[in-house]
């Protein structure tokens, strides 16, 4: 009788895993990973990056503080209702690694694994493959699962685009370096994108020095 190879249940995720076929109750039972790496399950494929670089990463946590700030000072910061950073968005066959989301106007904290963000936020990586996948790929990915607006922070073109789902056409606007922007979701939160952009500035010319 001809035997069936059965694929080895994955306990841990490891780069060497890389390629790998999981489905999304998979990829979601797995508890344990190297963290030195980030996870993302793309189409059934288990997909590992090394993880953001320090030009993602503190204006990531400087715009955490900005919201977080809203939250507690401002009269109408109970909008938000949590912000995290480096979430997966669960798609019917993915789970997307967000750099930052936003849960907003629901009123409660939010059940995170069930729950779709509000906003979900990218933080722009050099390399071109990258540049699809931020543009393109996840913004229509991250649209049909529910999320409202999807903000994609470039700080190589110096510039933030905003889409707006919900409604056809979808909305698309540019927020230029020197400009600032408002969304209906958060009110009174004004995000000035120079302030982002001059913290990414910073920790690269440190790295230069």
């Amino acid at each position: 009788m001809m035997s069936i190879a059965v694929a080895p249940v994955v306990l841990k995720l490891t780069p060497e895993l890389a390629g790998i076929l999981l489905s999304p109750e998979e990829f979601d039972a797995i508890e344990d990973c190297d963290d030195l790496y980030n996870y993302e399950l793309v189409h059934g494929v288990l997909v590992v990056a090394p993880p953001p670089d320090i030009g993602e990463r503190e204006p990531n946590e400087e715009l955490g503080h900005l919201l977080r700030s809203y939250k507690e000072q401002h009269l109408q910061g109970a909008a938000l209702d949590l912000t995290i950073s480096e979430h997966s968005i669960r798609t019917p066959d993915s789970r997307r690694r967000a750099d930052r989301v936003i849960w907003a106007g629901l009123g409660h904290i939010p059940n995170t694994r069930r729950e779709q963000p509000t906003i979900a936020i990218e933080f722009v990586s050099a390399s071109k493959r990258d540049f699809q996948r931020d543009y393109l790929t996840k913004r229509d990915e991250y649209l049909r699962t529910g999320v409202q607006e999807y903000w994609i922070i470039d700080r190589f073109r110096r510039r933030m685009t905003v889409i707006r789902g919900g409604a056809e056409p979808i909305m698309e606007l540019v927020i230029g370096e020197q400009e600032t922007y408002s969304t209906p979701l958060l009110p009174g939160f004004v995000l000035s994108l120079a302030q982002l952009l001059a913290a990414a500035d910073a920790v690269k010319a440190a790295e230069r020095s």
